[in-house]
This record gives C-alpha cells, sequence and structure tokens, in this order.
C-alpha cells in the first residue's frame, strides 16, 4: 500500500484543539455550512407546506421527486465538477471557488424562480415550479461537491476533525433558518391552511433567496486552496470538455426517459409481487431497483456505444471515471479497500434505520407536534452541533478512529435508550433525555466519520472519491429503512429499537479491523 492511512492519534493538547475552531479555515467551513444547509429544506419540506396550502397534492406531481437525484446520485457528474474548468470563472477564481460560485448563483435563481411561481395557478405552474426544484436540487448538490473538496484540499488531516464539526453546525442552521424560520416568515405574512397568499410565499422565498449570499460573500472572500493535482489532467483541449460535457448530459437524458417512461410498468409488476411476496416494501424495493438497473444500463450503454465512435477523448474519460476509482483500490490494496468501502456504507446504519420512523414513533406515544418541534427539532438541533464540536475537539485530542468507534459504539447504545421511552410513554422528561443523549452521539459520531471520510480520499481526486462515499454510506441505510414500519408492524417498537441496535455491532468490527490494518501500516 502506498497511501499514508488516516491518522489514528493526534500529539495535541486540550487547549490546542479548542483553539483550533478559531482557525479561518474552521470558520469558513461554518459559513459554507449553512450556504449547503439552506436549500435543502427549501425544497423537500418548506415547499411542500406552501404545495399544500396551495391547494396542489404533492403526490399528485411526481416530477417534484426528481429534485432528489441531485442529492442521491451526484457521485456521477462530480467527477465533471472535478475536471471540467469554467473558463473565466475558474481563471479568475480557481477550479474551486469558480465552481462554488456557479453552484451558488444557479441556487439563488432557483429559488427566486420557485418565488415567482404560483402553483395555485394552473398545472403548467406547477410543472414550472417543479423544473424550479429539480434545478434547485441538483445546483445544491453540486455546491456541496465543490464544498467537500474545498475543504479537504485547504488543511491537513490535523484541521478536518474541527472543520467537519463546524460545517455540521453551519449545515444544521441553514437548515432550521429553511425550515422553521421559512415557515414563521410565511406565517407572519399571512399565509396558512384555509387562507392562501402567494406574497407571503414570495416574499418568504426571495428572503431565503437574499440569505444564500452569506455563501457568495465566504466563497468571494477566502482564497482558492493550493493545487496538489496533477497537471497533465487539466491540459485536455476546449473540444475534449465540451464533448465529455454533452455525453454526460446525452447518457443523464436516456437515464431520467427511462426511469420516467417505466413508472406504469413498475407499478404493474409490484402489485404483481405484492401477492406474491405479500410484503409491500419488498415488492417496491425490487421493482424500483429492476427500474433504477435498466435506466443505469441504458445510459452506461448509450456513453458507451457513442465513446467508440471516437466522439469523446477516450484518455480524458478514463482520467476523470476511471482513475478515481483504480486510485483507492491502488492506495489501499484490494483486502483493506473493501473493508473501507463497508464501513463507509455501514457506519450510519443505525442511527439512519430509526431515524425512518422517529417522527410515527413519538405521535404513537402521544407527543403533540408542539413538543415534537421543540424538543426533537429545536432543542435536538444544538444537542447535535454541541455533539459535532466534542466530536472536533475529541477527534483532535484522541485521534480519528477511536472516536469513530466511541461514536459507534454510541449510536447502539442511544438506540436502546428509545426502548426504554418506548416503555415509558409519553413522557417528556424522558423524551428530552433520549434525545440528548441520541443527538449528542449523532453529532460526535458524525464529525468524526466526515473527517474519517476526508482522509480516505486523494488530493488528486477530492471531489469525486468523496461524492462516492457520501452517497455510499446513505444507500444500505435507505434500503434498510425501507422495512423499519413492517418491522414495528410484526414485532413492536421495543424489538425494533434492538434490532437497530444490533445492526451496530458489525460497525464496531469493522472499525476494529480498519484500525488495525491502519497501525499496521
Amino acid at each position: 500500500m502506498s497511501a499514508t492511512p488516516p491518522d489514528t492519534a493526534y500529539s495535541r493538547d486540550w487547549k490546542e484543539a479548542v483553539l483550533s475552531f478559531f482557525h479561518p479555515r474552521v470558520v469558513t467551513m461554518f459559513f459554507f455550512g449553512f450556504s449547503a444547509g439552506l436549500p435543502l429544506l427549501l425544497i423537500f419540506s418548506s415547499l411542500s407546506l406552501w404545495l399544500r396550502e396551495a391547494g396542489v397534492q404533492r403526490s399528485d406531481v411526481t416530477f417534484f421527486s426528481w429534485a432528489a437525484l441531485g442529492y442521491s446520485f451526484k457521485f456521477v457528474w462530480a467527477p465533471l465538477v472535478d475536471r471540467l474548468p469554467l473558463f473565466y470563472l475558474s481563471e479568475k477564481f480557481g477550479r474551486r471557488r469558480g465552481w462554488i460560485l456557479l453552484s451558488q448563483f444557479l441556487i439563488i435563481a432557483a429559488i427566486l424562480w420557485i418565488g415567482l411561481t404560483d402553483p395555485n395557478q394552473g398545472k403548467i405552474h406547477v410543472y414550472l415550479m417543479a423544473l424550479a426544484a429539480v434545478l434547485l436540487g441538483f445546483s445544491s448538490a453540486t455546491q456541496d461537491i465543490v464544498i467537500d473538496a474545498y475543504r479537504i484540499e485547504s488543511a491537513g488531516s490535523e484541521l478536518q476533525a474541527m472543520m467537519a464539526s463546524a460545517y455540521i453546525a453551519g449545515y444544521r442552521i441553514g437548515m432550521l433558518a429553511a425550515g422553521a424560520g421559512a415557515l414563521y416568515i410565511a406565517d407572519v405574512l399571512g399565509s396558512g391552511m384555509g387562507h392562501y397568499d402567494y406574497n407571503a410565499w414570495k416574499l418568504t422565498y426571495f428572503i431565503m433567496a437574499s440569505l444564500m449570499m452569506i455563501g457568495v460573500l465566504t466563497t468571494l472572500s477566502v482564497p482558492e486552496p493550493e493545487s496538489r493535482t496533477d497537471n497533465k489532467n487539466y491540459q485536455y483541449a476546449s473540444k475534449d470538455y465540451l464533448c465529455s460535457f454533452s455525453l454526460f448530459i446525452l447518457a443523464a437524458s436516456v437515464f431520467v426517459a427511462c426511469f420516467f417512461l417505466t413508472a406504469d410498468t413498475a407499478a404493474f409488476y409490484k402489485d404483481s409481487l405484492e401477492g406474491l411476496f405479500s410484503n409491500p416494501f419488498l415488492a417496491g424495493f425490487l421493482t424500483e431497483l429492476a427500474r433504477f438497473i435498466v435506466a443505469l444500463s441504458s445510459a452506461l450503454l448509450t456513453a458507451y456505444l457513442l465513446g467508440m465512435t471516437g466522439i469523446v477523448n477516450r484518455e480524458m474519460i478514463d482520467d476523470t471515471y476511471i482513475a478515481p476509482v483504480k486510485d483507492f483500490f491502488q492506495r489501499y490494496g484490494a483486502l483493506l479497500a473493501v473493508l473501507l468501502l463497508f464501513l463507509v456504507g455501514l457506519y450510519r446504519i443505525s442511527d439512519i434505520v430509526l431515524g425512518v420512523i422517529s417522527n410515527l414513533f413519538y405521535q404513537d406515544l402521544g407527543f403533540t407536534k408542539s413538543e415534537i418541534a421543540s424538543i426533537v427539532k429545536t432543542y435536538g438541533l444544538f444537542m447535535t452541533i454541541a455533539g459535532g464540536f466534542i466530536g472536533g475537539i475529541f477527534s483532535a485530542r484522541y485521534g480519528v478512529i477511536r472516536i469513530l468507534f466511541a461514536g459507534a459504539l454510541l449510536a447502539c447504545a442511544t438506540n436502546l435508550l428509545f426502548m426504554i421511552l418506548a416503555k415509558a410513554g409519553h413522557n417528556v422528561f424522558m423524551l428530552y433525555v433520549v434525545i440528548s443523549a441520541d443527538n449528542l452521539a449523532a453529532g460526535l459520531s458524525c464529525a468524526a466519520f466526515v473527517a474519517f471520510l476526508s482522509s480516505l480520499t486523494s488530493i488528486r481526486f477530492t471531489a469525486v472519491q468523496y461524492a462516492i462515499f457520501s452517497s455510499l454510506m446513505m444507500l444500505i441505510p435507505k434500503i434498510f429503512g425501507g422495512y423499519s414500519g413492517t418491522i414495528v408492524d410484526n414485532l413492536s417498537y421495543e424489538a425494533f429499537f434492538l434490532i437497530t441496535a444490533l445492526l451496530g455491532l458489525p460497525v464496531l468490527v469493522l472499525v476494529r479491523l480498519a484500525g488495525k490494518y491502519i497501525e499496521n501500516g
């Protein structure tokens, strides 16, 4: 193995670890985190309520679901973001800051587009709003790709945990502004269920667009990270970049078309499989998986056939898509690389699977929406931020691997607390205890995990490799999460929480094995 693995410990005292949070790079990531967190709930939360108040059933507007594709498959176009120059923007601001600025301006444009569209005016306006939401999703995911690359390239491993903590804090505050903040503004301006006011929502989204200027000003104020890449990868002709980008757009269009056109066929087979398996979740998973495979295969076949014609530069395609994957396996060796990928894919399985059904659990225990909003959402947010800062300090003091193990262990343990809450029923004090422990543990483990993922990337392929890792870490937990309702219905909440805790035990083994390999070099 030629790689330098993630550090297992840092020789830093407590004072130095705490003072690291005031490092300019760390402060920068707080504001970048706010810019990254703001768009998310403007698509998936606040917009849902707007549509509902306007008399539009979001379930009838399937096109809005495409907005999520940007976050789910950002690894597909991350290589283009990593390699494709933006000419004037790249020359003026650098390749990382240039892409961040472009994505931020597109985010602002998409938010303004949504604000200028009244879904109450008919279907065409709903479709226009859906297109704006898709643009917002892809622009926001692009910003995530480049900010992650910027964070990894702008500082060494000794600052990554603190930068991750600051990023998480800013991200959560951005989500709070776009979620609770946007709803509060719209409510104050006079819009609500039964008395819809388009102008209230328009002004709300305009205010949200103005908040994105925090990210823009941050981008303009910070330096471009020092380039430590192989310059040969950036000396292709403009024609090569244009052809590569056109090939990507065409392949993506084929994917979208196939996925969209197979909807009715998938629904037919889903009904058949439901009768066969007597499990709607399994039937839905199998049909959607088949649908995805068909669409992806069609897109890859299209890209391959066009690539064979010589339209695109094959060397550039290899550098862009093949080299990042090959680099990871060459640096760590096949055995350790596979082990690390399993760890990435499974590390957050306990808390993500539990999170899928947590809101239903609180409601079933009799907690009101106000209690859930104030304790789980608001108080829980500050506990997560506090946990992130604790995770950053501890990672700096004791090393990422040790805190990674502690975070995985705490995830299992705090899930067991939900069993106690299930027996206690509607107990506000116990809810505070559980949310405090669970969110502190989640923040701590997330800070260490982000620092760990950052350390796995090569400086030559930061955007691509981190995008792959961040997509992989959500894939398996989301699949398991689809069975949460079935487990609860067939067993009980207590049994479900025990299962989520047990799901985290293999992660402890994977962390220990990874740490052992890393310590042995």
